[in-house]
């Protein structure tokens, strides 16, 4: 049986895909494996549904999925994957997928956590036998964390990466200084941005390439999309938008 890179076109196209064929190709056909994604954008511009269908890609090819979150609890994920016609109670039943909220109930977010808890963070990444990591968000952090810690949060991580991980953070942008964007982006081998647009009288979600490290011709890429309960992403014509 011809494994990923074999139908992608070689070693230098092992990619994850999303399991969405349209979004894929948006994407170079998916993410580079081993390598540091960023996706970043403001409230509700789809950040979280598109690190789910990545998940969701993920485990459709066999990979086991770590998942932190300040976003939910393990209970609202799976029924937000549900919604959306991904149905992931097997593989977390089966231990393919762990969730880990990071919202812990009574714990007191200070400066002198933060450190710890980022450090920690990069010891679980370096431990897990998970192939890919999501953290969504790394906002929550950014109120309490010094930009040294934050910049060297995702340089670990990037080192992380020589040892086989697949990581991707999501961010708030309105949450970090631009110069400190600028050397967040500059560590990270992909760079998808997510925005909203106006159709019609009524607003989707659009995800702008950035880069993709080893795919040509992506950047400025672009692709919109709508979540329909019961049905999950689709996506329409980019014409129709107006960002």
């Amino acid at each position: 049986m011809a494994n990923i890179s074999d139908l992608m076109g070689g070693e230098d196209r092992r990619i994850i895909s999303t399991g969405n064929s349209e979004l894929d190709k948006k994407i170079a056909d998916g993410l580079p494996l081993e390598s540091l994604t960023l996706i970043e954008g403001e409230n509700d511009t789809g950040k979280s549904v598109l690190t789910q269908q990545i998940i969701w890609g993920a485990m459709k090819q066999g990979m086991s999925v770590d998942l932190f979150t300040t976003e939910n609890t393990s209970k609202s994920f799976i029924k937000q994957m549900e919604s959306m016609s991904l149905d992931i109670s097997e593989y977390f039943a089966w231990g393919y997928l762990k969730i880990f909220p990071l919202n812990v109930v009574g714990f007191e977010w200070k400066k002198e956590e933060m450190v710890g808890i980022l450090s920690s963070l990069v010891r679980h990444i370096q431990k897990s036998k998970s192939q890919v990591i999501v953290v969504d968000s790394l906002t929550l952090f950014t109120e309490y964390a010094e930009t040294d810690h934050i910049l060297t949060f995702f340089t670990n991580c990037k080192s992380l990466i020589d040892s086989g991980k697949t990581i991707l953070v999501t961010l708030h942008t309105y949450a970090f200084e631009e110069d400190t964007l600028v050397r967040i982006r500059s560590i990270c081998d992909a760079h998808l941005n997510m925005k909203k647009a106006l159709v019609g009288n009524k607003y989707v979600m659009v995800m702008e390439v950035i880069k993709v490290r080893g795919a040509h011709k992506t950047t400025g890429n672009v692709v919109s999309f709508e979540v329909h309960p019961g049905y999950g992403m689709k996506v329409i014509p980019m014409s129709f938008a107006k960002v």
